[in-house]
């Protein structure tokens, strides 16, 4: 599915920068039991609240869903990882976007004001901008052989949660997922800028931008709706 947004004047266009999202809900629910993209909070799916909000700041949306309902949701089909999914989406995006940004359709909560943000911040130079929220709980790194063995403890201080949507300058993410193609993939896209040597910035998150994994986050996310009438 690829979505235009509000038509501008010429001389708009002219002055500001190329936006275009990627709402990326190809998952398959494993640890939620189901496609939780499809669930309904008040009146709408999880994946619709996400793309109606892209579309505030954007001059159009590509929606990526599983490959078995791309055509009833008309959407593009995902890839085998959340990388290759992100991949495919680019594909969709016109050559002459400046400023693309990713954002998973399990954050339904992401406000324009968020997507604003980080698309300031690329507009300032960075090569890649994320919300994050600091971490409150202690964070031990336990050894990867199953041991259970503490490693080390990192400050918390210098410790922040990540979430989407994420903004990139469009040259840096496309060359970042082209040097990830051989197969390297990542949890989020502003991992392969870092990786690609890219300049990556932290703005304020928000903590209603809550990620629906469980189907306890669902119910939460449902009780908020009804807090907002």
């Amino acid at each position: 599915m690829v979505l235009p947004c509000a038509s501008m004047t010429s001389s708009e266009q002219h002055e500001l920068p190329r936006v275009w999202s990627i709402v990326v809900g190809a998952g398959s629910g494993s640890r939620f039991g189901g496609l939780k993209q499809y669930e309904v909070v008040g009146k709408e799916r999880v994946i619709d609240r996400s793309v109606a909000t892209a579309r505030l700041a954007s001059e159009g949306v590509v929606v990526v869903v599983p490959p078995a309902d791309a055509e009833t949701e008309g959407g593009i089909a995902g890839g085998a990882s959340r990388s290759a999914s992100v991949r495919n989406g680019l594909d969709h995006v016109p050559a002459d976007a400046d400023i693309i940004c990713v954002h998973d359709a399990a954050r339904p909560f992401a406000s324009a004001q968020l997507f604003a943000d980080v698309i300031a911040a690329v507009r300032a130079g960075a090569d890649a901008a994320i919300p994050a929220v600091p971490v409150t709980d202690t964070i031990k790194i336990v050894a990867a052989d199953g041991s259970g063995r503490v490693e080390s403890t990192p400050v918390r201080s210098t410790l922040v949660a990540v979430q989407t949507p994420q903004a990139f300058k469009a040259s840096a993410l496309r060359n970042a997922h082209a040097a990830g193609e051989s197969g390297v993939d990542a949890t989020d896209d502003a991992m392969l800028v870092e990786r690609a040597g890219g300049v990556v910035v932290v703005v304020a998150g928000e903590q209603r931008n809550r990620k629906i994994t469980t189907p306890e986050d669902l119910e939460w996310a449902r009780r908020e709706v009804e807090h907002d009438f």
